[in-house]
């Protein structure tokens, strides 16, 4: 029996395919029949373009329901999916395409999709087992180069099924999809939930707050990053009667503020449900459905997943096993064994306390790691830069508190400059989320007795730069 995603997912599609899958903002809607129909015409194509059993496809491609058909049809023929930030420069994406050797790069969904439509759709997917590859999330990495983590088709179906089931979903479900789908939250968290209920989907291109708050009016669940919720907040329109059609709000990919928990709640009546999880292993925990949602909690362990502290004190480096966890870092058997413990378990870099009831609370991170509007910026890659500027001797780059986007990246510098040049020439060479918003000027750094730049000191000194957060 094959254990392809695709195929579990593609079973769960309504019996009535007429049913519609996306509905887009302007009217009108695809069906789950156009949807399949596509999908499979799109198969047909990668195999006349050479694409067999275990290659890459990449895409850097615009959001829209044909890109997200074009990610089944790749599971369905047997590839691995490659999806890559819009924001990336060509530098970035050269790397990755170097890295993960693809035999399709896609930048185009829509035009290959006309291309598609020419192909008699492929009826059976190609099979594959649990422990074979679906695709690769490249996550920035603390060393300045970023890591491949291979998620498998057992690792992917493994938490669909267990999200789908702790979240309560129904075929009678509308997901409000506002999020990007080259991230694990908009691709695999919001996709699958809705693909498994056979249910439809509110498609917006990107969060806007007009579409948004249309279409509240047609969704029961609404799955958003921390700045979602701050910008729903920030309009007089979004009222309790507006949020009334929602029966789950749920947020993650960055830290929730407990100030934004409350309000929402006093606002709606509603509590936010927070969850935590990272690009190796999708889902990790979850506030519940039916019990306390817990400000500044992220809640449970998701069934199957085994969670602890590594260092056996009360806080310390989260540590966790279970069959949604990732196999590795693409060609990086180094680093795979670096982040794994003897017994097994994937070592997060995340910081964080276990109650006795088995709730979660993360504190920190302890690689550095800045969440700026939902994405992972890793402050290495982004010094790699800063370093090879004129007038730079050395840097450090920081999270710092944002209302908006949970964490702004800065930087301090030793050296001298004009702060917007230096600005600009870092949005050269690096996406819009990781160029730095403000740059200071030091003529040191503070640094612990083994040199090492106390970045707990940085961050403690400019830590009201962009207000309190």
């Amino acid at each position: 029996m094959s254990e392809n995603l695709y195929d579990l997912l593609s079973g769960r599609f309504p019996a009535d395919r007429s049913k519609p899958c996306f509905l887009p903002p302007d009217g009108g809607a695809v069906s789950y029949g156009e949807f399949e129909d596509l999908i499979g015409r799109f198969s047909a194509l990668l195999t006349a373009k050479g694409v067999v059993v275990g290659d890459r496809v990449a895409a850097q491609v615009e959001k829209s329901w044909q890109a997200v058909a074009l990610y089944l049809a790749t599971l369905k023929a047997g590839a691995v999916f490659l999806p890559l930030n819009t924001a990336y420069t060509p530098s970035e994406v050269d790397y990755f395409i170097k890295d993960a050797e693809p035999s399709l790069f896609v930048r185009d969904a829509v035009a290959l999709a006309a291309e598609a439509v020419g192909h008699e759709p492929t009826r059976e997917s190609v099979p594959r087992a649990a422990g074979d590859l679906a695709c690769i999330i490249y996550t920035s990495g603390t060393t300045g180069r970023s890591k491949g983590a291979m998620l498998s088709h057992g690792n992917l179906a493994a938490n669909a099924l267990a999200l789908h089931e702790i979240w309560g979903f129904t075929p009678n479900d509308v997901l409000l999809h506002a999020l990007p789908i080259f991230h694990v939250h908009g691709l695999f968290v919001a996709l699958h939930c809705a693909f498994l209920s056979g249910a439809p989907m509110v498609w917006l291109a990107r969060f806007t707050d007009a579409e948004v708050l249309a279409g509240l009016a047609r969704s029961t669940v609404m799955m958003g990053v921390p700045t979602f919720y701050t910008r729903l907040l920030a309009q007089p329109e979004f009222t309790a009667e507006r949020a009334a059609p929602i029966r789950l709000f749920i947020s993650g990919s960055a830290p929730l503020l407990e100030s934004t928990f409350a309000e929402f709640e006093a606002r709606t009546g509603k509590r936010i449900l927070e969850r935590y999880g990272m690009s190796e292993s999708v889902i990790i925990t979850s506030n519940p459905l039916d019990g306390d949602r817990i400000a500044g909690s992220v809640g449970f362990p998701l069934p199957g997943v085994e969670l602890r502290i590594g260092s056996g004190e009360e806080t310390g480096v989260i540590e966790i096993r279970g069959p949604s966890v990732f196999s590795g870092y693409w060609q990086m058997p180094e680093k795979t064994a670096e982040d794994f413990t003897a017994d097994g378990f994937f070592m997060t870099g995340d910081v964080g306390r276990q109650d006795p009831d088995g709730r979660v609370w993360i504190s920190g991170r302890a690689k550095d790691l800045i969440i700026s509007g939902g994405y992972n910026v890793y402050p290495k890659e982004i010094e790699l830069v800063l370093d090879e500027l004129p007038g730079v001797t050395e840097s450090a780059v920081i999270g710092l508190p944002h209302a908006d986007f949970g964490e702004a990246v800065a930087a301090v510098v030793i050296g001298e400059g004009d702060e917007a040049a230096l600005i600009a020439r870092c949005r050269e060479q690096l996406a819009a989320f990781k160029t730095p918003k403000r740059i200071f000027f030091v003529e040191d750094l503070p640094r612990n007795a083994m040199g090492k730049v106390q970045k707990n000191l940085l961050r403690q000194t400019y830590a009201e730069t962009f207000g309190k957060g």
